[in-house]
Order: C-alpha cells, then sequence, then structure tokens
C-alpha cells in the first residue's frame, strides 16, 4: 500500500511543476463567481443574518472555496488543484498572515494605559501619529496599536462611528504609503528591486498630500458632531495620565521590522518547490522569526497588560478565516488578469494603454486601486508592475511616474472597501468588540466612496494629469 502512494505520488509531481500556473487565457469568467460570492457573504450575511455569520463566517468562506476548487479540480485535475491551493498558501496566505499575527499579538501587548477626552484637537492628533507610524511598524501595527486608545478616547461621544472610519483610512492604508515596510504592494515591489528610498521620496507629496485633506476633513467633521452632541455631564472613563506598559514589545516590532527587510536584502539562492510553488529559505526564515517574535510576545507579556486591552483572538481569527478563502478564490480573477489581452479581461487590460501602447498613468491609478480595494493589493499591484514593464530598473527611470501610478493606487485605494486591505477588518472587529456599531459593507462604501473618490480625483488632476 505505501508503496502505490509512493508511485502515484511520483506520478504527480511533474504536474505539480506546472499545477500553480495555470494559464489564465483558457479561463472564462464564471471561473470568478466563488470570488462574487464570498464578497457578496462578507455584504449581505452581516446586514440580514448577523447571527448565523458570527456564528458560521468560517464555513462561508470554506463553502466558497469548495465551490472553486471541486470543478476547478474536475476540469485541470488533482495536480492543478494542489499546486492553486499551494500557491495561495505558501506564496500569499502563510506569509500575509503571519505578519498579521505577530503585529497583532505584539501591540496587544502594548498598553497604552489612562484616558484622553476626545476632542477634535486629539483624535486628529491621533490619527495624524498614526498615518505617521504606519510607515514605519506597518498599517497592521499602527492600527492594532492606537484602535484602543482611540476608541477609549471616545467612549463618552454619541457619534464615534466616523472617528473608527477616518481611522481606516489614515492609518490602515494611507499612512502606510512611505515605505515597503507600511504596506505588502510596496513590499513586493521592494523583493522585485524597487530602491527603499524610491519609494519614500516619490509617494511622499502623495502620502502628505491626501493625508492633510483627510485630516482637515476629519477635524471639521469631529467638530460638528462634537459640538451637536454638547457637553457631556458623564465620561465613561474620567482622564487620567498616559502610561505604556509592555514597552519591551517595541523591541518586538523593531524586530519584525528587521525581518521582514532581512528577507528582501537576504538572498542566498536556496529554495525549495512545494507544489509548483518556490519557497525561498529566507521567506521561510522570516515566516519562522515573525512566529518566534509573536510567541516571545505572549510568553513574557504579563497578563494584566493584556487584559487592559480586553485582548482577545477574535479579530485575528476572522481575518485568518475569510482570507483563507479568499486567497484561494480570487486564483482565476488574478490568473485572467495576468493573461494580459489574452484573458477575459482583456477591455479592462487595455484601458492602462494608449494607442501607441505607452503606459496611461492615471488609469493605472485608477485600475490598480479600483482592483485592489475588492482583489488582494498584493498581487494587483505585481500584475499591473508586470503588465507596465516589469524591471525595476526602468519602471524607476523613465517609467517612474507609472511605477508611482500602481504604488498610489495599491495602497491608498485599499481603503475602498473593508477587504480592501486586511487591517481594514481587524480595526472594524476591534470596534464592534468595543461595542461601535459599523457600518455594513455597503454602509461603510457609502463613506469610503463620498470621501475618498473625490480625493482621489483631486490627486489624479494633480498628480498624473500629464498622461491625459
Amino acid at each position: 500500500m505505501k508503496k502505490h502512494l509512493f508511485l502515484l505520488a511520483l506520478s504527480l509531481i511533474p504536474g505539480f511543476a506546472l499545477a500553480a500556473d495555470f494559464d489564465g487565457a483558457t479561463l472564462s469568467l464564471a471561473w470568478a463567481l466563488p470570488f462574487v460570492g464570498i464578497l457578496l457573504s462578507i455584504a449581505l450575511f452581516p446586514l440580514f443574518a448577523p447571527h448565523f455569520w458570527h456564528c458560521h463566517f468560517g464555513k462561508v468562506a470554506a463553502f466558497w472555496a469548495a465551490c472553486f476548487l471541486l470543478p476547478f479540480t474536475m476540469v485541470f485535475g488533482v495536480p492543478a488543484s494542489l499546486g492553486v491551493i499551494a500557491h495561495a498558501m505558501i506564496e500569499e496566505y502563510i506569509p500575509f498572515i503571519l505578519i498579521l499575527f505577530a503585529l497583532y499579538t505584539i501591540s496587544g501587548g502594548i498598553l497604552v494605559w489612562g484616558n484622553l477626552h476626545g476632542s477634535p484637537k486629539l483624535n486628529t492628533g491621533l490619527l495624524a501619529l498614526g498615518t505617521v507610524l504606519a510607515s514605519i511598524m506597518g498599517t497592521t501595527g499602527a492600527a492594532m496599536l492606537l484602535i484602543r486608545p482611540l476608541i477609549k478616547a471616545n467612549d463618552n461621544r454619541k457619534h464615534n462611528v466616523h472617528v473608527v472610519v477616518f481611522f481606516i483610512f489614515l492609518v490602515a492604508n494611507i499612512g502606510g504609503g512611505l515605505t515597503p515596510l507600511g504596506d505588502p504592494p510596496l513590499f513586493l515591489g521592494f523583493l522585485k528591486g524597487v530602491d527603499f528610498f524610491w519609494t519614500f521620496s516619490h509617494m511622499l507629496p502623495l502620502v502628505a498630500f491626501a493625508a492633510a485633506v483627510l485630516l482637515t476633513a476629519f477635524y471639521f467633521i469631529d467638530s460638528y458632531y462634537f459640538k451637536k452632541e454638547g457637553v457631556l455631564d458623564i465620561d465613561k472613563t474620567k482622564d487620567k495620565p498616559i502610561k505604556i506598559h509592555g514597552k519591551f514589545n517595541f523591541f518586538l516590532i523593531a524586530a519584525v521590522v528587521a525581518a521582514v527587510v532581512m528577507s528582501g536584502v537576504w538572498k542566498p539562492g536556496i529554495s525549495w518547490h512545494i507544489a509548483g510553488t518556490e519557497l525561498a529559505i529566507q521567506d521561510l526564515m522570516r515566516d519562522l522569526i515573525l512566529l518566534a517574535l509573536a510567541l516571545v510576545s505572549l510568553k513574557f507579556t504579563p497578563k494584566p497588560v493584556r487584559a487592559g486591552n480586553d485582548f482577545n483572538w477574535g479579530p485575528i481569527l476572522e481575518v485568518a478565516k475569510l482570507f483563507a478563502g479568499i486567497f484561494i478564490v480570487m486564483a482565476p480573477a488574478i490568473a485572467i488578469l495576468r493573461a494580459g489581452e489574452a484573458g477575459h479581461l482583456a477591455p479592462l487590460v487595455n484601458t492602462v494603454s494608449n494607442a501607441s501602447g505607452g503606459p496611461v498613468d492615471y488609469m493605472y491609478f485608477w485600475m490598480t486601486g479600483l482592483l485592489s480595494a475588492f482583489l488582494d493589493n498584493a498581487p494587483t499591484y505585481l500584475v499591473f508592475f508586470n503588465l507596465a514593464h516589469g524591471d525595476a530598473v526602468q519602471m524607476m527611470g523613465p517609467m517612474a511616474s507609472t511605477l508611482l501610478a500602481i504604488s498610489a493606487g495599491s495602497v491608498f485605494m485599499g481603503a475602498l472597501s473593508y477587504i480592501g486591505n486586511a487591517p481594514n477588518f481587524m480595526v472594524k472587529a476591534v470596534a464592534e468588540d468595543r461595542g461601535i456599531k459599523m457600518p455594513s459593507f455597503f454602509g461603510y462604501m457609502a463613506w469610503s466612496c463620498a470621501i475618498l473618490l473625490p480625493l482621489f480625483v483631486l490627486m489624479t488632476l494633480v498628480f498624473f494629469s500629464h498622461s491625459f
């Protein structure tokens, strides 16, 4: 029996070599229906069946993954199906969830104790601080560090949903646009050869512009609600001086940053192939270090510190379960996009080029961005990076404006939906855990479209009008 299983495994190896790279040109748009299904489930179940969703969201994600994998296996075979799973898990999901797990766990061990009154000035200042920190410690780290103190500062406010919504805009997305450490798409660009300081110098004007507009808009909106509420006699938590506990976790966050940078600059050329997917030793070492750092934080952070944060695994479990399904079911959509003009999304791909085949920067900004709002922004960045040229030297040189458009679109427009960037979902989950009634999937998009789309139109006119 063991001999037969061994021979069967050997017979599958040649198929594995090609499994992860099935031809997107052969796929119809019908293969993307499970992806549409999981998006609609995320949007509608919390609205119409909240109790069912709260209890069974992981099963719903698994159902849609099965709706894709079962027919895919029947049509393309077991090796191709295993290759898709291996690619989604090894190259995308595991690194994605481990860095989120590490930052969520470590930042949960930092307790900002005390309370300040959530005035418009204080709230704007905290959002500005988070926007800066997002490029230093990543959008997930900054978001998880500051969301609890921000909610606590506003626990006496009747209107505080807008505070969390703008927090998602600025801290969980736009603030991460200055460095490869800030947001996954920029880190992928760094791995492809985009210089660290190229990202900072070219993205700085756009991040500063967007942050200034949003912080100004937030201040006036928050001031309106603050005045509308009047003077509140009862504050659930009285003002107290701020003290920080669990400070050693800041060193662990620095170690997370170092591990991520290490995986981008250390390339010894050692790798393994698993079901058609390459696993490089630097990536394996990074993931093991991230896991170890999270475990160190759990082991040595005093329990009262985590208790003070009301730390629990709910938000990260929700992200882990939902995105496991999302990474699998979005595989055909990404493959069709990668097929370029040969795929069934050719009309969309053609919008980013002019009649002579040159890049149209403002369309790269919008196409990368809009797709990043619903597909994972990291592979979407790679699709358009390779579509534009694929060579980092060329992209940083003659095509610098195109690379800027792709970078800005993938980072900024991740704020358009809850699934555009993983910290969005985590912030939502933490806020709901603290009793804030967050908008539904479409309710959040009403906020984001009303506030962000005009901003992105303005940015198009300011930064990409040369390509009209």
